[in-house]
């Protein structure tokens, strides 16, 4: 329920903070006072159209905010789930309007998109008055509410389960059909293209491989010259070895003829040799390493050239390749066992459509048999409305031919308010006074069924006085007794069924005395009792209107 409104700088509204009950709860004050600028405000913080000119004048932005106290399987807490929205304890409601005419939209201090702060204030609050009955606006919330009405919301979501599960299957046919049809088109191409690919057989990582052999094998080509250049220099016909050889062996059989001359030279000659002979072997690992067959470098770049031009035909890298066969080797397996798969999927869609059409079938039973269960709920509660000479009537259409998510019904009140008159659509036939009235008897035989667990009525007592307002009043309040009610009413009998009464007013502003400011304030049973007075006598309170107004709530406590 509604258990918190704040409303700041809102209209004629400076500052004000509600608390409301549950049961019934009643708002009265003069005209002009800001009863419509409450029910705005609320409107606001679930959604409603947000303007600039809701700001009270002189100030920058006004703001509304709503708590609500809510069970822990409600609707409203699983949609916050699912929209990554924290619901743990109340939930606040909060939005910011800005005179330029911006909008930030809030629910527990999380920043929402004004469309999902409607979406799930509707779960929660339900505003209806003369110019606004929203239940018998929307053609599909009649079919709604009859199936609230008929405890067959469960059987609906089962309907729209088999109806997606339809549509989902009906729409793996139509594309595994189109999938067949376009390798139908293109056989010849694929089993060409899958044949040359099978061929030429890429595989993964196969390019840079390839490219890796090849960038190596060309680099030993251009230094195995030098390479052999420098083994023949060292180990051939003009190695300087056997020289140096023959050198250091004359020079050792001399060192003895004249000692200490000749030791360092011969040592460091010697040394040399050891070098060169180092120096040959390297040369020799060298000239091996850089050996390679060049019939191996031919084949590496005749398979480079072979899978550069499959990715030029096919348009697709060379990495792409191994990926563009097994999609066309899966395409030519479609087509080959297409045949097959589409008789399958044809035996799923009837499937699917058949349990649809049981389920939509025994939806629509139930859904006759409650509408004639419901139109007599509701004709049970016009005669104290003052509507004994209207009949209110649920027409459901079935057409098996025109199936949909909701199943194969539409479902409309019609109403007939005289006899001798055509019945119609509700929205079309009745006035606007008898249409709050005709959703004040819906809303009565509903009780607690298809209903938010606030409901909001904005003045359906216009125009009406005497037994029928007292009639508005009892189904009120027995309304309230499983929904939270809130009624602005000019009536002194709803005024005196309710377990809460505010008193809208309006005078200076505490803050700006040149301005004029919305105030709301709780009545005890002494003020009530002069505000019904009101209510009853006009500007001139009597004691007649007093005593009036006395018994009025004695009656009714």
């Amino acid at each position: 329920m509604l258990a918190q409104l704040a409303i700041r700088d809102i209209v004629l509204i400076e500052r004000l903070d509600l608390s409301f009950d549950a049961g019934l709860s009643v708002l009265t004050g003069e005209t002009g006072a800001g009863k419509s600028i409450l029910l705005d405000s609320l409107s606001l913080a679930l959604g409603g159209r947000g303007d600039g000119s809701l700001v009270r004048h002189g100030e920058d932005r006004g703001q509304v905010t709503a708590v609500f106290d809510v069970p822990a399987g409600h609707t409203a807490r699983l949609f916050l789930r699912e929209n990554g929205i924290d619901d743990d304890g109340d939930l606040i409601f909060r939005r910011v309007q800005s005179a330029d005419g911006r909008t930030k939209a809030f629910i527990n201090d999380q920043p929402v998109s004004v469309q999902l702060m409607r979406q799930v204030g509707q779960t929660l609050v339900e505003i209806h008055g003369q110019h606004d009955d929203r239940a018998l606006v929307d053609t599909d919330a009649h079919r709604t509410l009859l199936d609230a009405f008929g405890g067959t919301t469960e059987a609906a979501e089962d309907v729209a389960a088999f109806y997606r599960a339809w549509k989902d299957a009906e729409r793996c046919l139509k594309k595994h059909r189109e999938k067949v049809e376009a390798a139908a088109r293109e056989a010849d191409y694929l089993r060409s293209s899958v044949e040359e690919l099978e061929t030429l057989s890429p595989r993964d990582g196969e390019e840079e491989e390839l490219a890796e052999n090849r960038a190596r094998m060309m680099k030993a080509e251009r230094i195995a010259g030098d390479i052999s250049e420098a083994s023949e220099f060292l180990n051939g016909n003009a190695s300087p070895v056997p020289l140096i050889a023959s050198l250091v062996r004359r020079l050792e059989r001399k060192s003895h003829e004249a000692p200490g001359l000749l030791e360092e030279t011969v040592e460091l000659l010697d040394g040399a040799l050891n070098q060169l002979a180092d120096a040959q072997m390297a040369v020799e690992r060298a000239l091996r390493d850089t050996e390679f067959d060049p019939k191996e470098l031919e084949r590496v770049e005749e398979r480079l050239f072979a899978l550069r031009a499959a990715s030029r035909k096919y348009s697709v890298p060379v990495t792409e390749l191994p990926a563009l066969a097994a999609r066309m080797i899966a395409d030519l397996a479609d087509l080959d066992a297409g045949e097959e798969k589409l008789k399958q999927l044809e035996i799923q869609v009837a499937e699917a459509r058949a349990a649809f059409d049981v389920a939509a079938r025994s939806l629509s039973e139930k859904r006759h048999n409650t509408a004639a269960a419901l139109s007599a709920a509701v004709m049970e509660e016009l005669p104290a409305l003052k509507l004994e000479r209207a009949r209110f009537m649920v027409e459901v259409t079935s057409d098996p031919g025109s199936p949909t998510a909701d199943g194969i019904d539409a479902v409309e009140f019609h109403v007939q308010t005289n006899p001798g008159t055509r019945p119609g659509p509700i929205m079309k036939v009745a006035s606007g006074g008898e249409l709050s009235r005709f959703l004040l008897a819906l809303k009565v035989a509903l009780a607690d069924r298809g209903s938010a667990p606030t409901l909001v009525f904005d003045e359906i007592d216009t125009g009406v006085g005497g037994a029928v307002a007292d009639a508005i009043g009892q189904r009120l309040k027995r309304l309230s007794k499983t929904v939270q009610v809130l009624s602005v009413t000019h009536a002194p009998q709803v005024a005196a069924r309710a377990a809460t009464h505010l008193l809208i007013s309006k005078g200076p502003s505490a803050e700006k005395t040149e301005m004029i400011a919305t105030r709301v304030a709780r009545m005890d049973e002494a003020a009530r009792t002069e505000e019904i007075a009101r209510m009853l006598a006009g500007a001139s309170i009597t004691e007649e209107a007093r005593a009036a107004a006395a018994r009025l709530l004695a009656g009714n406590g």
